[in-house]
């Protein structure tokens, strides 16, 4: 069943977007609204499935991660089984920390972040290249970001 957000659901979902370790309290005072009823939506929200989880964003060149690639795959087949065990082998592949089953030239597409150019040879080599229903891939390395967000403008929906 698909909840409506009114103005307040809304407003604790940009807060939480915009720093997921704020408290309870700061987010009822920014509201104007004591605690338990701030609380009692935050728990709502989560049981509905708005909040999936709460996740620290770290800095990837602080931690050594200096690399994003973009990785286009095109599968050998289409078939349920070939999507499926696709997915399960990516899934066990560290370096990728999104896959995405898209249209058009490709069928998957992943993000990658690794150490450098060279961690990336060595996961297309000893990683990807060994799935037996790989067809085709296309590399593009990431020069530069112009903008990275997970925050989701609520005013869009």
């Amino acid at each position: 069943m698909q909840h409506h957000l009114d103005k307040i659901d809304t407003k604790i979902l940009s807060l939480l977007q915009q720093n997921s370790n704020r408290t309870t309290k700061s987010i009822a005072t920014e509201l104007g609204m004591t605690t338990t009823p701030v609380f009692e939506r935050i728990k709502k929200l989560e049981k509905q499935g708005y909040i999936k989880k709460y996740v620290a964003l770290l800095n990837n060149k602080k931690i050594g991660l200096k690399q994003t690639v973009f990785i286009g795959i095109t599968l050998q087949g289409h078939t349920r089984s070939y999507l499926e065990k696709f997915v399960t082998q990516i899934n066990n592949f560290p370096e990728v920390i999104e896959c995405h089953r898209v249209s058009g030239n490709f069928d998957y597409l992943l993000k990658l972040v690794v150490e450098d150019i060279e961690a990336y040879e060595t996961f297309i080599i000893t990683k990807l290249t060994l799935l037996p229903y790989l067809g085709n891939v296309q590399s593009l390395i990431t020069l530069s970001t112009g903008k990275e967000t997970n925050e989701i403008d609520l005013s869009r929906v």
